[in-house]
């Protein structure tokens, strides 16, 4: 997500632009703090809704936490995670090292 300042769009309207074009959501600041975001308008957004492609987009770059991006999409946790399921995302981050570690302490 690219962050752009108020200040900035008269200047780089052009790169917001592109970023919406590729998809991309950008959040505008106004005195270092978040005053608005842009999603781009897509028919993904039209079928489901700025709040579940905001929970969606945000959660996908990390920004938010599964529980927050289902709270924002005024879903349960458990219906979030299914329906990120259904789209191929996934909902578990668990670095394979990670869980073959865990796979030997619970082979003890």
């Amino acid at each position: 997500m690219q962050v752009f300042s108020i200040r900035d769009l008269r200047e780089k309207s052009g790169e917001l632009s592109r970023e919406s074009e590729a998809g991309n959501p950008s959040l505008i600041t106004r005195r270092g703090k978040p005053f608005m975001v842009t999603l781009p308008f897509t028919q993904h957004l039209l079928e489901n809704g700025i709040h579940i492609a905001l929970a969606e987009q945000l959660y996908c770059e990390g920004h938010v936490t599964l529980g927050r991006a289902a709270k924002m999409a005024n879903m349960s946790y458990a219906k979030f995670a299914e329906h990120l399921s259904a789209l191929g995302i996934a909902v578990v981050d668990y670095p394979p090292e990670d869980l073959e570690d865990e796979l030997i302490v619970l082979s003890q």
